[in-house]
Parts: structure tokens; sequence; C-alpha cells
């Protein structure tokens, strides 16, 4: 079996050489214009990227980083819980659009919450010399920390704090925000309440468990009547679930679900069962098209946009010299009542005999 040559019939790269003669200037000034470096006409520079255009260059930025005075590659690295959740995918694109104004590439994983995987993201990052790191963390421990500092790469923690290093991050109050809304569905009367949770060791979901647990103590409901599932992965993981609880012989009457995900598990169990307007549901995190739901579902919704926003303006502070002690910025929720999150417990539905 032959293999094609895929160099055969491909156009040469251009060079820099090539872009220097044809813009009528030196390479040391075609390697400053595109290095975006001071002093240089605005006319030579306008000429130097028509030459650019013309000739489809493209930078080696692993290479001119070298030869830039701040070793800048003009790059971030990001990690996000998971590509396919639209909550570390809005987080994605805030950071994208910003870094993007700037003329910054960034280089995006996945984390699946697994701290293995964060450990070879990172020493994934740092083979490719980015300036900076917008992480989301899975260990107990982030064991590259003196490796980040030796560097003087920032780093900024988005969602969840790390665990006993001091860094800037930007996250939600997970657990005031759980308890809010898990007071919402004791204010309409339930007492049989029902926790749907991701796995205790992501500190989100102990956080959110936490604040639902608050609530209930509160309140005085006993922990019998509130049954905490925990150690959801995904959506198929709470429908499963909760068609077990639904079909137990103390079943609840409302529904807590901790994560986005897990909250369309829990939609599709109660559609299921047919109990969609007679269960309780309140999410945390917002779902698509949830208001477009008979009944539309009430959500504790964080704000993903604002915390890439705020973490990307965060490492370029870092990079442009701010040495301040490291932030810990906290994004308020908003709670969106729809419809799921109002359905009163079976004792005061009204009478449909009596109507």
């Amino acid at each position: 079996m032959s293999i094609a040559n895929p160099a055969r019939g491909q156009k040469p790269r251009a060079t820099m050489k090539q872009v220097a003669a044809l813009a009528g200037v030196g390479t040391k000034t075609v390697s400053r214009v595109v290095n975006d470096e001071p002093n240089v006409a605005p006319g030579t520079a306008q000429r130097v990227w028509d030459a650019v255009r013309a000739l489809d260059y493209h930078v080696d930025l692993q290479a001119g980083s070298l030869r830039r005075t701040d070793g800048r590659t003009r790059t971030l690295g990001l990690l996000i819980s998971s590509v396919d959740n639209p909550f570390a995918g809005a987080i994605h694109r805030a950071v994208e659009d910003a870094a993007t104004e700037r003329g910054v590439a960034v280089f995006a994983s996945s984390l699946d919450d697994d701290a293995d995987r964060e450990e070879r993201a990172v020493t994934a990052f740092l083979q490719r010399r980015v300036d900076g790191l917008i992480l989301t963390t899975a260990g107990r421990r982030q064991n590259y920390v003196a490796q980040l500092q030796d560097r003087g790469i920032p780093v900024v923690y988005v969602d969840r704090e790390p665990a006993g290093t001091e860094a800037d991050s930007v996250t939600s109050d997970n657990r005031a925000a759980a308890r809010a809304g898990t007071e919402w569905l004791i204010s309409h009367g339930h007492r049989r309440i029902a926790l749907l949770a991701d796995r205790r060791e992501i500190p989100t979901a102990a956080e959110r468990e936490r604040g639902f647990l608050d609530a209930a103590r509160d309140a005085g409901i006993p922990t019998a009547q509130t049954p905490v599932i925990a150690g959801l992965r995904d959506a198929d993981a709470a429908h499963r679930a909760l068609r077990a609880l639904l079909e137990s012989d103390q079943p609840p009457t409302a529904v807590f679900s901790a994560q986005n995900l897990i909250t369309i598990g829990a939609i599709h169990a109660l559609r299921e069962a047919g109990a969609e307007h007679s269960v309780a549901l309140v999410g945390f995190d917002d779902v698509p098209l949830a208001d477009l739901l008979d009944p539309g579902i009430t959500v504790i919704a964080q704000d993903p946009q604002e915390i890439g926003r705020i973490a990307v303006a965060r490492i370029f502070e870092r990079l442009e010299g701010d040495s301040s002690p490291p932030l810990h910025h906290v994004v308020p929720t908003s709670f969106v009542p729809r419809g799921s999150g109002e359905i009163p417990p079976p004792s005061q539905l009204p009478d449909a005999s009596s109507r």
C-alpha cells in the first residue's frame, strides 16, 4: 500500500523574507509589525499587513515568542468542565471573545471532573508556552502550582475555588443559592424534598448539598424526609435515580436538582411518570428551552458569561503587571420562577371533585 506525500502539490509556505520583499522593508520591520512592537510608521505597517495577506503568510507564534522581549505567545489555556455542558460552553465563549479582541488565541480542553486529566491538561498547556491559564479544578490539590509560580504564569480559577492554594478565582455562591432554592420549595408547603446531586468530591456539588441541608434543618424537616441522591454523573443517572424515588413508598413531592445535566434527567423522569404537574422541581443552572416546557422549569441561573468575562479580564490584568493579592470574585445568581418550582404538594392541591 502506497502512502501519498501530503506535501506534494501544495503551495510552499510564504517566508518572512518574501513578505519583506513585497512590502519593500527589511525582515526586522516585518517582525516588529507582526509581533505588534512599537515605533513602526502606520503606512509601513499597512504595507506589511497587505503583503502578509497577499502571500497568506502565517506568523510562527512559537518562534516569535522567543524573539520578543516579553516572551509572550499570545495564547491562553482554558480548562472547563466539559465542552458539551452549556454552562462551560458559555464560559468558553466569553473567554474566547475577550481574548480574540486582543489578538490572543485560546487553547481549550475538557476536565470531565478528572484530577489526572487536569494535571495532563495543564502540562500540555505549559508545553505550548501559554501566557496564562483559566482553570476549572477537580483535584483536592493542584500539584502544578509550584511549576506555574516558577514560570511566572498567572492562573485564574473559574466555577470552583482551589483547595489549599491562594489564587484568583471567580465563582457563584453555591451554598447560599442552593439554600435559597430549597427554601423556595419549603415556602410552597413541601416537606418531602429530594436532592439530586453530583459527586461530593466536586466542590460545587458539596456546597450545594450543604445549602440544601441548611434550609431543611432550619425548617425542622427530618432527614428521613429529605433523601439525598449524590454521585449522579449525567442525565441518565439522574433519570434512573428519580424514577426509583417516584416509585418508592414515600415519593418526594418536590425535587431540588443541583446541576443542569441532572435537571435534564429529572425532567425526563417526571414526564415519564406523568408527574411534571404534581411534583415540584427547582434546578441549579439554567437549561436550554426551560421556558418553553409545560410547566416551565424554575431555576437558579448562574451567569457563566460574566464568570468568563471577569476571569479573562483578571488574567490580562496579571499579564500587564498587577501583583496585588489574589481576589475571589463572587458572581450573583438569579432566581427564575417559571412554574415547576411553584407547584404545591398534593395536600394543598384543589380537590378536583369540588370543582
